[in-house]
Order: C-alpha cells, then sequence, then structure tokens
C-alpha cells in the first residue's frame, strides 16, 4: 500500500471551487494552525502568524483584497500566512521551552540568539527573504495538515499585500505571503496537472 504522505502529495489540487455551505468547528481552525507550525525554521524563530478568516465580514474584507476571487468566501477558512521579520530579542523566549525541557543548553541557546542578531541585523532584505522562507514552509505544511483532514486547499499569492497589512492590522514586521484557502471541495475542481520531467528539474552532481 502505498503511503500516505506520498499519496497526499501526488493527489494534491490547487482547489478553486468550495463548498460554501460546509463550514469548520473553531477547534479544527486552531487544530490546523497546530499543525503548520511543526514546519522547520531558522535557529527554531518560528517567526510566523496566522489570521483565520472564516466569518462572513470578514470574508468580505478579505475577498476585496484579493481581487474578488469567490473561493475566499465560499472556502470554510482562509489563512493569511505572515512570515515576520527575524528577531533576536524574540528568539530568547522562543527558546527557553527547549532549554527548561534540557533538549538544549542554555549556552547554545544563547549562540544561536548572537547569530541571528549578527546575521539578520541591519540587513533588511535577507530579514525579508527568511520571512517569506518561513511562510512558505509553513504554508505546505498547512496544506498537508488539511489533506490529513480530508480538506482541500488553495494556495493564493492573488491580493494586494498593501491592503490586507492595512486591513488586518498587520504589525510593522510582518508580511502576508500568502493566503491559503481551506475547506470542503465542490464539483468541478481540475485534477493535478502533469508535472516537468524530473529530468528537466533535477541535476546530480
Amino acid at each position: 500500500m502505498k503511503n500516505e504522505i506520498v499519496s497526499a502529495i501526488e493527489n494534491r489540487v490547487s482547489t478553486n471551487l468550495f463548498d460554501p455551505l460546509r463550514s469548520l468547528a473553531e477547534e479544527e481552525i486552531h487544530e490546523l494552525a497546530r499543525l503548520a507550525t511543526r514546519a522547520p525554521t531558522a535557529y527554531n524563530l518560528q517567526n510566523w502568524r496566522f489570521i483565520a478568516v472564516s466569518t462572513p465580514e470578514a470574508k468580505a474584507r478579505l475577498q476585496a483584497t484579493a481581487y474578488g476571487q469567490a473561493k475566499v468566501a465560499d472556502a470554510a477558512v482562509t489563512y493569511i500566512i505572515c512570515g515576520q521579520m527575524p528577531s533576536h530579542e524574540a528568539l530568547g523566549e522562543r527558546l527557553k521551552p527547549a532549554v527548561e525541557a534540557g533538549i538544549m543548553p542554555a549556552a547554545v541557546a544563547q549562540s544561536w540568539t548572537d547569530a541571528v542578531k549578527r546575521t539578520y541585523a541591519g540587513d533588511p532584505q535577507m530579514r525579508r527573504d527568511e520571512a517569506i522562507r518561513t511562510a512558505s514552509l509553513t504554508g505546505a505544511f498547512l496544506m498537508f495538515a488539511a489533506a490529513a483532514h480530508g480538506l482541500a486547499t488553495g494556495p493564493m499569492v492573488g491580493f494586494d499585500p498593501a491592503l490586507v497589512v492595512r486591513e488586518f492590522g498587520l504589525a510593522a514586521d510582518e508580511i502576508p505571503v500568502m493566503l491559503m484557502a481551506v475547506g470542503h471541495p465542490a464539483e468541478g475542481n481540475w485534477p493535478q496537472k502533469p508535472r516537468l520531467p524530473v529530468s528537466r528539474v533535477l541535476e546530480t552532481v
């Protein structure tokens, strides 16, 4: 029998048509975000934030920033996945549980904090790149968390970032990297489209 993770990868589609009559409980929305935070981050920065848009009023506001795309209104929830600029000041607090659990020596945690300060301070492009990497990784985890719960997903980059920032009150260090519509699929979605052969995209050296 094929591994379930492999099957989820091979059968994943970018869903555009959702059943607007089927919703998700608050606990389900929370659990998907919890699983998404199992994605890796540099230095365990955990530099992400999710805004779960599920009420009709909030959906209307988000849809207006996403060029009127119907899936924002029809999906049970659309997550705004925000990448945060790396912060050495925040890292100490985020590594503290690992130190207290005996996973990481305190000296190592301090060295990581110092490294983040050296690596990212004063380099806006590198900080932005890291925020985007982090949000992209957690977005992928969110897709497969949804698949594990029998849900469909539609990742979206068709939105006005400045409007999302303003409408949903993002902080100055946050970037809305993508939207992820999640819910039950309706009829009529396309299957996964063919991919380039691996020989075209893989080089082994």
